[in-house]
């Protein structure tokens, strides 16, 4: 079991990879794109959030359609799909000499690739029991944090190196830009074939739903408190994806990062929820109730966006990087353990797509609000999102110190 969570895990490690690389180079390869086409650069910031929102969005439809089909036919294949999906999304990024191939680079992306993180919680949930599936999903985590630390390092230094190569084929060309994605390619070519022949399916025939369609939102799927699971499930990724999608534009107007600063905080954040996740989920699960876990994250997410707001220098931003992480890597495997225990046996792809469409709606969101508020004034994403998430951590503390107490 422990040989095919490995592979599992490395699957989604390069999943990760893939989407980390995109964030510090992201920026500049559209402005660079932008500006060519004659785009005002205030239209660049919209073009950059819109491009990180429309990834989401695909996930968001179809994460859930994934998750019921892995269901029906079993986890491997979808896991198979979305790693192809994603190879393919990224060769084409790499080749893009528009925003409109860029946009479809990232369309694809979204649909194909929308299977990995949602099956592979399943193909996690099938291999463990309740009393370790909280520390599975932390690892499962973990392999999403190094993905988030090897990405950003991975596109910054590339991207910097002195390559001197350009070549075009009509509406495709391949320069320097084009190297971390053609990168990234490659290791999810490694990787799909290390799936291919490692990793078994996981889901037992028995267990299968076959021929029976659920429709989308069937009522039990919202019973035992999964629709409030599932809305945590959505704000969390919300306050991550507005940090992301606005910290390149905001560190270099007022901190003057440059690419590589930029990409040194996203490495920091990446590191930090490593760290955590396998050091203190495992040591929290099974003494400290998820819930309480969950709202102490939110908490710590809340307080590093305040912190931000603050931050003159690299040690105040390292504060935020950190309780940022922190926060995440609270939230994210208790969330979807205590989820999963909820979902019955049957349908816990589908139930688990579901919450990844969740987390894509709020992956989706977090740009557009935070680049809309960006337009605004400098400072109101992190205050607006700072204060969502203290106030969700609040009422989440009190519910559920009332409930334990009745």
């Amino acid at each position: 079991m422990r040989q095919h969570l490995l592979v599992l895990l490395a699957c989604v490690f390069v999943a990760m990879t893939g989407v980390g690389i995109t964030i510090p180079v992201l920026p500049f390869y559209v402005e660079r794109l932008a500006l060519r086409a004659g785009t005002s650069k205030q239209s660049v910031i919209m073009h950059v959030t819109l491009l990180t929102a429309v990834y989401a969005f695909m996930q968001l439809f179809f994460a859930p359609v994934w998750g019921r089909l892995s269901d029906r036919f079993g986890r491997r294949p979808l896991i198979l799909m979305g790693i192809a999906g994603y190879v393919i999304a990224q060769i084409l990024f790499g080749l893009a000499t528009s925003l409109w191939l860029l946009y479809t680079a990232r369309i694809l992306g979204g649909v194909l690739s929308s299977a990995t993180l949602p099956v592979s919680a399943a193909y996690v949930a099938d291999l463990t029991d309740d009393t370790e599936r909280a520390r599975g999903m932390a690892w499962l985590g973990t392999a999403v944090s190094l993905g988030f630390v090897v990405g950003p390092a991975l596109g910054g230094v590339v991207s910097r190196a002195p390559w001197h190569m350009t070549a075009r084929y009509g509406h495709l060309m391949m320069d320097s830009f084009s190297i971390p994605f053609f990168a990234a390619a490659a290791l999810g070519v490694l990787t799909l074939g290390a799936a291919m022949r490692w990793l078994p399916e996981s889901l037992a025939v028995k267990t299968r739903v076959v021929g029976v369609v659920h429709p989308p939102a069937d009522v039990g799927m919202f019973a035992n408190g999964l629709l409030s699971l599932l809305c945590l499930a959505a704000i969390a990724p919300l306050g991550l994806a507005l940090f992301e999608a606005t910290f390149a534009l905001y560190a270099r107007e007022t901190l003057n990062y440059g690419l590589g600063a930029i990409s040194a905080v996203f490495v920091v954040c990446g590191i930090v929820m490593t760290i955590f996740q396998i050091g203190a989920v495992s040591m929290l699960s099974g003494r400290v109730r998820e819930m309480y876990q969950i709202s102490l994250g939110f908490a710590f997410m809340g307080t590093g966006f305040g912190f931000l707001l603050l931050a003159r220098g690299t040690v105040t931003v390292l504060i935020m990087v950190g309780l940022l992480a922190l926060g995440t890597s609270l939230i994210a495997p208790n969330l979807a353990s205590a989820i999963s225990k909820r979902s019955g046996t049957h349908r816990v792809g589908a139930v688990l797509g579901v919450q990844n469409a969740a987390s894509s709606l709020g992956q989706a969101s977090g740009p557009l609000l935070g680049g809309a508020l960006f337009v605004w004034n400098i400072n109101a994403p992190y205050v607006v999102a700072g204060a969502l998430l203290l106030i969700v951590a609040i009422v989440l503390a009190w519910t559920s110190i009332t409930a334990r107490d009745t």
